[in-house]
């Protein structure tokens, strides 16, 4: 965790030293903040990286990894320091449970064996947005990029089967935490409301990142938390 931090905290320092590079001393800087709503949609299954326990848990239970698509809500504090280049700090919250069964494999009394698989991510960005053209007041579309550092818990909690004990169900309780660091990358624009002040504002993001997991809770020892977002805002100038 504290390795992680550090990271941001060189990563959110190399980003201000980029952007400020780009400026004069004597440049002013404007703030602004955005404050967005949008889905996110983890990392499809042939681009999972390997030993994902959601790839190892596909053959045993009944559930598709689209079926962690979820709403995703954001926040961001800007600082631009000219017309073209801003560093954008921010977070989010994503939280998202999936209710499975088992394919092949059903209690005694012929119910089904029912289990809930839940992720939530709590990414802290560091990103820079470079701006080709448009100015405040006017339509500005950008790309970037930068760091993200992940707070995650994924967590599988009901009924499973012991296939070493007779096919014994039981009821179980499989937590994992940890933090995680990855790149992003964004494109997006601004369109104005009635002036330079407000805006609207639509982005896509793709972020890398993944987890470890205890092979003795989970099928295999990894969560990939990569993502691809689209984020609906709404942003103040100051």
């Amino acid at each position: 965790m504290r390795r992680s931090l550090k990271l941001l905290g060189i990563s959110v320092v190399a980003l201000v030293a980029l952007s400020a590079s780009a400026v004069s001393a004597s440049a002013q800087i404007v703030q602004s903040l955005n404050l967005s709503v949008g889905v996110l949609m983890p990392r499809g299954e042939d681009a999972r990286i390997n030993h994902d326990v959601w790839l190892a848990n596909l053959p045993v239970f009944r559930f598709e990894v689209k079926d962690f698509t979820g709403a995703e809500a954001s926040g961001e504090w800007n600082l631009a320091f000219n017309d073209r280049f801003e560093l954008g700090l921010g977070g989010a919250f994503y939280q998202h449970t999936v209710p499975t069964l088992y394919r092949d494999y059903v209690n005694k009394d012929q119910s089904e064996v029912t289990s809930n698989f839940k992720l939530r991510t709590i990414p802290m960005t560091a990103v820079v947005r470079f701006i080709p053209f448009g100015r405040p007041g006017q339509f500005q579309p950008y790309v970037g990029g930068g760091v993200a550092v992940t707070s995650w818990r994924y967590s599988e909690i009901g009924d499973f089967i012991d296939f070493n004990d007779n096919f014994n169900v039981y009821n179980a309780r499989y937590i994992a935490t940890g933090v995680s660091t990855g790149a992003v990358m964004l494109a997006g624009f601004r369109a104005p409301i009635g002036g330079d002040i407000y805006a609207i504002t639509m982005e896509g993001r793709y972020q890398t990142g993944q987890g470890n997991l205890n092979t003795n809770d989970f099928l295999d020892s990894k969560i990939d938390l990569g993502s691809t977002s689209l984020r609906f805002g709404f942003l103040i100038r100051f």
